[in-house]
This record gives structure tokens, C-alpha cells and sequence, in this order.
């Protein structure tokens, strides 16, 4: 059990260390010469080296080992970093994802062959010091480099000799290998580790001494980065790792309890109707509005738990971009804004893939390659700007570039040339519906088909994912300019506020985040448009959809008037003609299981106060299934 625990703390670090590594390296080709950053990334380089070694890791020992090498002399400013280096270092950095990615599924580092890799990294190193490798001194000079060790680094390395202590005392018979920190061919003993971390300790005072004589009298205020360090640093003293299935499963006892808390509040709403004046009904009230008090604080508390910053996602992007310039050979800055901004877990791992598409997307068809930016007045380097912000319960996430923009005319001659528009549709579009054809299967206006676009996979992809989220993706573009996408999407997936419909004896629950507003509609005002009722609502033209016909239910409608639900889809808008409106009601959002899993309009279903189950409406999958929707 202890094993197992080692194992899961151990992949819980190296995973974070991995995601902040990505973005270090790429921030560092821009930044050669920062030495606090190199010695971040040095700093952990050396921390996967020694607790992989200690994990009994050997390919992601060797290969951090050959990594830490690297790093070591550049910080040491004995050589300069190259794109070729780097690329070198990225690869290995994959390498080590692609192991830890084993370590998890099997507990085993699998069949990774690491010699390719580890003979890059040393002729890297040898390209970089004209050696052929590091010498037995420099193996040996871990935290130091060659040069005596800062307060920092003794500071570390007491923190790790003790850490092997306490793991010592605690597993008698287990002896950790410190030969990536000693420098030793065989494990240490106790003895040894203790005489060692007392010359530590000797130097870590020695070290203390001179830095007091050489700041006393004046006290050095600490920077805004050590500052944020120290804050950091307390912060993770107050916080404790969870595994996720429990968060989940307390999420889940919390719907449980805010449907209860539903039937509960409709119980007493029909006890008051009948005894009103009985105390024993004020003090129930009395009660139950407390419980619903704390029922809701629960739930909010609940569901902060499951936040997690968007810089998870947001963190991969440097990568990708540096990447994906350097293969197409453009020039790209990348902006992340936002990147502390929260939203449910759930939402973080399935944005991702969405995000990785526009971003790609925005390189290959938006930015111009270094040159035709220069004669278009424009600088040769292009900017992707990535932003995330809060809007009431949603989250809003741009993705921009300054690129060519999208040519409408483009899309158009694409569209019909694949036959997915006639000439007498498009004379209806407005620019929006022209540029919502970017979504439809199929659709590219790559001139032909590469690793990075043209297969006609790629958007019609990321709008189904962003509306399996109940979010909503729009396109501002203009020619010569740039490119802006817009998602949207709710904060979280599990409790909603929705709009109670009734539809012959069934009652449906319409996510209230695609309602824009409900009518009572007098019969005459209804027209028919080429067999499609439609209505004219302040100015603008709906197209009706009778969710009676859509789901076969047989209904008695009214001869005088109708009530019409306005949904919005992205840019698209259309009513929903109901029986009556209900209310609005909080629900909890449960799975129809894998049998019911992909009705056609039906997203899930929730258990009303009275204890009925109802049907929640699929927005994006109705507006789907009824093709005269325009």
C-alpha cells in the first residue's frame, strides 16, 4: 500500500513538473540568457532525475540524467542554446511524458526504446562543449555545477537528503539510491546519509553567515517573484491532493441532496396551501428554507472542489505553437491571457482538443509566412492571442490571430464545389451563415491536404464537442486583418437552471443558458414561408419548431394562441412551440446510460420534486434534427 502511494505522489509531481517544463522550455528560447529560469528548469530536470532513480525508474533516470547534462552548462554559460538543441530537449521531454504515461497504465516504464533519444541528447551535448560528455567531476557536481552552491540550491538538496531520511526510518531494509546525488556506485546507508546532510548543514550556516554580514544593516526587501514563490509555498502547506472519483462521487450525493431538497420544497409549498395557520406548517417552512439555504452553500462549495485553473489546458499551447511554426516556417508569438480563470474539471478535459484544432488552424490558414507579412506592411511576426475570462456562470475563451482573415468569397465557391450548399441557399445566407459553413463535414479550404489541415476533420469536430458542452462558438473575421473565436460555455455540467415545459402529459426541461426569452403568441400572427411557420418577433424572422412533432407526442393545441420558447444556437435563433411553461427549477443533470445514450434531442434526464423523470432538451441536437431550422 505504501508502494502504491509513493507511486501515485510520484506521478502527481513529475506530471506538474512535466506540464510547467513545456512552457519553461519554449519561454526560454526566447529568454536565453535568464538564468532564474534556466535554474527552474535545471532545478527539474534534476528533481525527475532523483526521484525517478529512487523510484527504481532506470530509461527516465537515464534520460533526465542526459537532459540535467544539457542544462547544467548552459546555465554555467558555457554554451549558448540553439533551436536544434532545443528541439532535442523537447523530444526527450516527450519521451519522458510517454514513459510516465506507462508508469500509470502498468506501473512499468513498457517497451520505451530510450537509445535514440539519449545518443540526440549526448551528441547534443558534444555539438554544445566540442566533448564527447560530461566528465566523472561534472556527473559528480549535481548542485553545484561546478561553482559553489547558492543558499537556494543547499536549501534543496538538505530538503531531499532529509526527505530520503524520513523514507529511510520509515521503510527499514529499503535503501534509496542517492548515485544521482553523491555520485556514489552503491546505495548509501543511514549513517552515511546523516554525516552527509550534516556537512549540509555546515555549509548551508557557513552560507547563512555571509549573506547576514553582507546585508546587515539594511534588510533586502524580496521581489514580487520570491514574493509570489513564498506565497506559494505556504499555499501548498494548507492543501492536500484528492483523487478525483472522490470529488466526483461527492458531486454526485450533492445532486442527490438538491433533488431531495426540490421534493421537499414541493411538499411543503402543498402542506402550507392545505393547513395554512398550523405552527407546526410555519416552523416546516421555517425549516426548509434553512435547508435550502445550506443545501445551495453546499453545492457551491461542492462545486469549487471540482475548479481547476484553465492554465491545465492553456499550458500546452506553447509547445504546440513552437512546434507548429518551426515545421511551416513562420514566424509566431503566442498570448496567453487568463490563464488563472476557473471552471469545472470536467469542462478542462474536454475543451482541450477544441482549442488545440482553432490554434493549429489559426497558424496554418491564418498567419502568413514571414515574408508575405513584410510586404503586406505587417510585422514577420505573427500573434495567436489565447484569452479565457468569466461572464456570469460561463466561461468565455478567445482564440485570435492577426492573420489574412477568412475570404468569404472563398468559402462560398468551396461550399457549393463540394456540394454541401445550392446557389439558392446561399442567396439567403448572411455573412454569419456563410461562415458557420466552416463547420459542416467535409468543409476545407486548404489547397491540399497536409499533416496539419485539409482533411475536412477538423471544425466540424470542435463545434460538436462545444456543444456536447452546451456551449456556443462564433467567428468575427476580416479580410487582411485577423480572426476571433468565441466559445462560450457553462461553468459547470452537473447542476443547471432550466425552464419546465409541458407538451401533452410530458413535461421537459430546456437548459435555461439557450433561452432567450418565452412568448404568448396570438395564432393569426403565425405565417407560413414555403410550408415553414414562421413568426416576426421585434423585426426579426422565426422559423418554428412544435416540439409535439418532433417527439410524436399527441397534443390538443390551443385555437387562439401558442406559447413559443426562443432558443439561441451560437447566431442561430429559433422558437420551440410548447403546450404551456412550467417555471424555472434548478436540476441535476443524470446520464440516460449506455442503451439511451444517444437519442436524438435528449441530452439526459433529472427527477422532478414530485418524483417524475424528465427529459432534458438537447438545444444544439434539436436544432440539428430539424433541417428547416435556419
Amino acid at each position: 500500500m505504501a508502494d502504491l502511494e509513493f507511486l501515485e505522489d510520484f506521478l502527481a509531481e513529475v506530471t506538474e513538473i512535466l506540464e510547467q517544463l513545456n512552457t519553461d522550455l519554449v519561454e526560454l528560447e526566447s529568454r536565453p540568457d535568464d538564468l532564474d529560469l534556466l535554474n527552474r528548469i535545471f532545478r527539474a530536470a534534476h528533481t525527475m532525475k532523483g526521484t525517478s532513480s529512487f523510484m527504481g525508474f532506470e530509461k527516465m533516470t537515464t534520460v533526465t540524467h542526459r537532459m540535467e547534462d544539457i542544462l547544467n552548462i548552459l546555465r554555467k554559460g558555457e554554451a549558448k542554446l540553439t533551436p536544434e538543441v532545443m528541439d532535442v530537449v523537447l523530444e526527450a521531454v516527450d519521451i519522458v511524458e510517454q514513459i510516465v504515461e506507462n508508469i500509470r497504465e502498468t506501473q512499468s516504464e513498457g517497451d520505451v526504446d530510450i537509445t535514440e533519444i539519449v545518443k540526440k541528447l549526448e551528441d547534443a551535448y558534444a555539438k554544445l562543449t566540442g566533448a564527447g560528455g560530461p566528465s566523472e567531476e561534472e556527473q559528480g557536481e549535481v548542485i553545484g555545477g561546478g561553482k559553489p552552491p547558492s543558499r537556494e540550491e543547499l536549501e534543496a538538496f538538505d530538503r531531499e537528503i532529509q526527505e530520503m531520511l524520513q523514507k529511510e526510518l520509515e521503510q527499514e531494509g529499503s535503501e534509496p539510491s542517492m548515485e544521482e546525488v553523491i555520485g556514489g556506485g552503491k546505495p548509501p546507508s543511514r549513517e552515511e546519509l546523516e554525516a552527509f546532510d550534516k556537512e549540509i548543514q555546515e555549509l548551508l550556516k557557513k552560507e547563512l553567515e555571509k549573506e547576514q554580514k553582507a546585508s546587515a544593516p539594511i534588510k533586502s526587501k524580496p521581489t514580487a517573484k520570491q514574493d509570489k514563490q513564498e506565497k506559494k509555498e505556504k499555499k501548498g502547506e494548507t492543501t492536500i491532493r484528492v483523487d478525483v472519483s472522490r470529488l466526483d462521487a461527492l458531486m454526485n450525493l450533492v445532486g442527490e441532496l438538491v433533488l431531495g431538497r426540490n421534493r421537499l420544497l414541493r411538499i411543503t409549498q402543498q402542506l402550507a396551501a392545505k393547513f395554512e395557520g398550523e405552527p407546526l406548517i410555519d416552523a416546516l417552512i421555517e425549516t426548509m428554507d434553512q435547508v435550502d439555504f445550506i443545501t445551495t452553500d453546499l453545492q457551491m462549495a461542492v462545486m469549487k472542489t471540482r475548479m481547476v485553473p484553465i492554465a491545465r489546458v492553456f499550458n500546452r499551447f506553447p509547445r504546440v505553437v513552437r512546434d507548429l511554426s518551426r515545421e511551416l516556417r513562420k514566424e509566431v508569438k503566442l498570448i496567453i491571457e487568463g490563464e488563472d480563470t476557473e471552471l469545472d474539471r470536467s469542462i478542462v478535459e474536454e475543451i482541450g482538443d477544441p482549442l488545440v484544432h482553432l490554434v493549429r488552424n489559426a497558424i496554418d490558414h491564418g498567419i502568413e509566412p514571414p515574408e508575405e507579412r513584410e510586404i503586406l506592411g505587417k510585422p514577420r511576426q505573427g500573434t495567436v492571442r489565447l484569452a479565457a475570462y468569466h461572464e456570469g456562470n460561463h466561461i468565455v475563451i478567445v482564440i485570435e490571430d492577426d492573420g489574412r482573415g477568412i475570404d468569404i468569397e472563398k468559402i462560398k465557391a468551396k461550399a457549393l464545389e463540394k456540394g454541401l450548399v445550392t446557389e439558392s441557399e446561399l442567396s439567403r445566407m448572411n455573412e454569419k451563415d456563410i461562415l458557420n459553413l466552416i463547420f459542416l463535414p467535409g468543409f476545407s479550404t486548404a489547397e491540399k491536404v497536409t499533416d496539419v489541415s485539409g482533411r475536412g476533420v477538423g471544425m466540424d469536430v470542435v463545434k460538436t464537442n462545444i456543444e456536447k458542452l452546451n456551449g456556443t462558438i462564433d467567428i468575427h473575421t476580416e479580410l487582411g486583418k485577423g480572426t476571433q473565436f468565441i466559445i462560450k460555455i457553462p461553468l459547470t455540467l452537473a447542476i443547471i437552471q432550466s425552464l419546465l415545459v409541458n407538451v401533452g402529459n410530458e413535461i421537459y426541461a430546456i437548459p435555461l443558458v439557450s433561452v432567450v426569452e418565452a412568448v404568448k403568441v396570438p395564432k393569426e400572427e403565425i405565417q407560413r414561408v414555403e410550408g415553414q411557420e414562421i413568426i416576426v418577433l421585434r423585426d426579426s424572422v422565426l422559423s418554428l419548431v412544435k416540439l409535439s412533432e418532433v417527439f410524436n407526442i399527441p397534443t390538443e393545441e390551443s385555437e387562439d394562441y401558442m406559447y413559443v420558447v426562443v432558443l439561441s444556437i451560437g447566431e442561430r435563433r429559433f422558437g420551440l412551440v410548447v403546450d404551456k411553461l412550467i417555471g424555472q427549477e434548478e436540476i441535476v443533470i443524470k446520464s440516460l446510460g449506455n442503451y439511451l445514450s444517444n437519442v436524438p434531442g435528449i441530452s439526459g434526464a433529472t427527477i422532478m420534486g414530485d418524483g417524475r423523470v424528465t427529459l432534458i432538451i438537447d438545444v444544439a441536437g434539436l436544432a440539428n434534427m430539424t433541417a428547416r431550422v435556419v
